[in-house]
């Protein structure tokens, strides 16, 4: 008897994001907000003292090529952008009013517990469904992808997840074999 496509696709999440957690353990603030090269986009203080997100992608095209980012703006993206932006599109979860998809933790420890946070109303938003749920078309929330499926959804967060993820472990070796200095 084979394995239904969602318990194979929750598992391969699950394997995606303990990956990502494994390569977040133990980032510390300064490595979390380090820009190793100048113009990158990261997760900084305003004058008003709270921290954003310096672009925010949705709905206007990023520059191409995109700036460097900073692990803190990656993870911001993985978790505000694209799992909560997910969670409240497409699986029905109540906007917060006071959610502001730009602000974001300044600390690696907030950071990180907001991305969980984020991942895990997503992962219970896809468990719950089924196959037949799976093979459904978004619909017009989706804009431009309103036929493409759930499936196709779950896909582009594994791809989220897993390009972005990978960036981040990228960011935190360099900064390892940097010391945290800046690249020439």
């Amino acid at each position: 008897m084979s394995a239904s496509v969602t318990k194979e696709l929750v598992s391969l999440l699950d394997y995606a994001h303990a990956r990502l957690l494994g390569r977040l353990a133990g980032l510390g603030d300064e490595e979390y907000r380090w820009e190793p090269v100048p113009g990158c986009w990261s997760v900084r203080p305003g004058p008003d003292g709270v921290f954003r997100a310096d672009h925010v992608v949705f709905p206007a095209p990023a520059p191409n090529p995109a700036p460097f980012t900073t692990i803190a703006w990656r993870v911001w993206h993985i978790g505000a952008e694209c799992l909560h932006g997910y969670s409240v599109r497409f699986f029905g979860d109540p906007l917060d009013p006071d959610f502001d998809d730009a602000r974001w933790p300044g600390t690696a420890t907030e950071g990180v517990a907001r991305l969980d946070g984020a991942w895990s109303r997503v992962r219970g938003q896809i468990a719950a469904m089924d196959d037949e749920a799976l093979a459904q078309p978004m619909g017009s929330t989706a804009g431009p992808f309103a036929d493409d499926t759930f499936h196709a959804l779950v896909l582009h967060v594994l791809d989220e997840v897993i390009h972005h993820g990978g960036e981040i472990g990228v960011v935190r070796d360099l900064y390892r074999a940097t010391a945290g200095r800046a690249l020439p």
